[in-house]
């Protein structure tokens, strides 16, 4: 069985407790403390597997847990730190915050391995608070208390081409012809229950991942059939490669049909939507009609800048040109893959309500400087160069009510605010 979403539940462990005690030795009638520190507590690491392409295994175990770090001991002896944990999952699987939905990282491209959670902090035992007037401190530090998270796992296939099209037109076919993959194949509708990956190889040529996306349906986008399931598999292809059943097999009309299915990607992510696409109008060996179906297709789509190729998948009339023409505009295109930048951090989310910072107005510099720990974390962690990240930083302002602060200052449009080296005005 495919699984390509789980939800689980992960917790790093907890800190073992700092140890309170005091040499008791022969001659020494008054040692001095020896309390040990407590260990850490493991941490949970996410890391990507090459022998894993499903989220199967989550089913079955939902809660993932790291040691907890054992508490100190007298004569100095530090506790042993807890077990790090470290979560498998298969290239390309999205990890996120489940109530927001926020992306917490993207086990894609160079991230193999992800420390999400750290374990907590082992406490100092009393050995650390002896001073010239308290020779004799009777407490201890605990160890910081373990974290948790709610998560989304989401698999979203890797590859440079994503092939769809409705059940039944010939896109395993068109796979199976043109690269490693073998696809089950029959004459019956959604036989494409997960997607399939496939390698191009081209002579003098660099070559280019294709998928297989289950046949989808109008409503795709709305959850009918499969299609929400599946449709997420497409959202880091470069170049779409739409198939369509040029000779009607089925009686359905191929360019109601490419209509149909666009309006579906339209509906889900119009981002997807806009990228490249080709037509691939297939099963022209089965074309018996008087006037050719692919020129009325052409003449439909090719001035709006959608190649149409005429092809067969089961002769393979026509696959070199379109193969070829897809690699060629994979090559123009930035070779970076399509990664999801991070939305939800979650270090910064257990650390964020503890966080002092402060709002005043800087008369000399006639600027508003927002600044303390809590501010500079999240800058730490925020990449205000991207959309994104900007936007996250926007709502962040507004949700710690540093916004409203600055309105009560008496700020107004156009004013600078400053935040450790970095200046903005300020707009409604």
């Amino acid at each position: 069985m495919f699984a390509d979403r789980a939800r689980i539940f992960v917790k790093s462990g907890k800190g073992g407790d700092g140890h309170v005690s005091f040499r008791r030795e022969k001659y020494v009638p008054n040692g001095g403390p020896d309390g040990g520190d407590g260990g850490d507590g493991g941490s949970v690491y996410f890391v990507v597997d090459e022998g894993l392409n499903t989220l199967t295994d989550f089913r079955n175990v939902r809660k993932y847990a790291a040691g907890n770090g054992e508490n100190g001991n007298k004569r100095n002896c530090s506790g042993k730190c807890g077990e790090d944990i470290y979560i498998k999952v298969p290239e390309g699987t999205v990890i996120k915050e489940f109530e927001s939905g926020k992306v917490i990282t993207d086990m894609s491209g160079e991230n193999r391995k992800f420390l999400l959670i750290k374990g907590g902090k082992g406490g100092n035992g009393n050995q650390h608070y002896a001073t010239s007037t308290m020779q004799a401190p009777k407490y201890a530090q605990p160890g910081q208390p373990a974290q948790e998270l709610e998560l989304l796992l989401e698999l979203k296939v890797i590859a440079d081409v994503g092939l769809v099209g409705f059940p039944n037109v010939g896109k395993s076919t068109l796979l199976s012809r043109v690269t490693n993959a073998r696809p089950k194949i029959a004459n019956y509708h959604f036989t494409t229950l997960n997607p399939n990956l496939g390698v191009v190889d081209l002579e003098d040529a660099k070559g280019f991942v294709i998928a297989d996306i289950p046949g989808l349906i109008e409503g795709a986008s709305e959850g009918v059939g499969l299609g929400h399931e599946f449709l997420r598999h497409i959202e880091r292809t470069k170049l779409i490669l739409h198939v369509v059943d040029a000779a009607s097999t089925e009686g359905r009309d191929p360019i109601g049909d490419i209509y149909a299915i666009n309006k579906e990607l339209e509906a889900y992510n119009a981002e997807i939507a806009a990228r490249p696409q080709i037509i691939a109008a297939n099963k022209v060996d089965m074309i018996y009609a008087e006037e050719d179906p692919v020129e009325r297709i052409k003449a439909e789509f090719e001035p709006k800048g959608i190649p149409v190729y005429p092809i067969s998948a089961i002769s393979g009339q026509g696959l070199r040109e379109l193969l070829y023409d897809i690699n060629n505009r994979l090559e123009q295109m930035d070779t970076k893959p399509v990664i999801f930048e991070q939305e939800f951090f979650p270090e910064f989310h257990f650390d964020m309500n503890s966080e002092p910072y402060t709002v005043v107005y800087d008369e000399k510099e006639n600027a508003y400087v927002v600044e303390g720990p809590r501010i500079e974390k999240m800058l730490s962690y925020t990449n205000l160069e991207s959309e994104k990240g900007f936007q996250f930083f926007q709502n962040f302002l507004k949700n710690n009510a540093i916004l409203e602060q600055l309105e009560a200052l008496g700020i107004e449009e156009g004013d600078t605010v400053r935040m450790y080296g970095l200046s903005f005005d300020y707009y409604k």
